[in-house]
């Protein structure tokens, strides 16, 4: 595929996609949103409303596990018997920080959500604080991306074709190593849990 035929397609499906990745591996997703902004194929005010709704979509779901199943979803999973005590303890001190900076907790995001909704915070609240927390977390990796895009187009000089491209490629490649890394932790936790057992 050449660059015209693919700058197209960032700028039609971008948006989508950035939705689609706040499912699954979050940050990366957000932070090649942010380099696209800066190249003129997606709006910033957009993706901080899809980054946003995204966030709070996947953090309402796991919340609603947690007070649909309660503690039986955290037992079943073993592996998360750790990270919920953590959670807990910090949502028993200090519950409305708690829910702002789970977000910003890397491996916590998925647990926390569950563990507060297995507690007894109303939803209501919950949903309040969580929208505080996702629009911040949106707005720092976008803005990262922003960024990034912005660095790079300094040190190409003027913004080609060519810078996009590049531009483009470090995204990218940015977002293959953040993804092996969280792989490679991953399988670093299974291996220390195996042994643990």
């Amino acid at each position: 595929m050449k660059p015209g035929e693919f700058l197209p397609l960032v700028a039609e499906y971008g948006y989508v996609a950035t939705f689609v990745g706040m499912l699954l591996e979050g940050e990366t997703f957000l932070v090649l949103s942010g380099v696209a902004a800066y190249g003129g194929l997606l709006d910033m005010p957009v993706l901080f409303a899809i980054g946003t709704t995204g966030a709070m979509l996947s953090d309402n779901l796991f919340f609603a596990a947690g007070r649909v199943l309660g503690p039986a979803l955290l037992t079943r999973f073993s592996r998360l018997a750790s990270p919920a005590a953590r959670v807990q303890g910090l949502v028993e001190r200090l519950p409305n920080t708690a829910v702002i900076g789970i977000r910003f907790i890397y491996g916590m995001r998925a647990v926390g959500p569950a563990v507060i909704g297995a507690g007894s915070m109303p939803w209501s609240r919950f949903v309040v604080l969580d929208a505080l927390a996702a629009s911040l977390w949106a707005v720092c990796w976008i803005s990262v991306g922003y960024l990034l895009g912005e660095s790079a187009d300094r040190m190409l000089g003027a913004f080609t074709e060519i810078g996009r491209w590049m531009i483009v490629g470090i995204g990218v490649g940015s977002a293959i190593t953040m993804l092996v890394l969280h792989r490679r932790r991953r399988k670093l936790r299974r291996a220390s849990g195996s042994t643990d057992a």
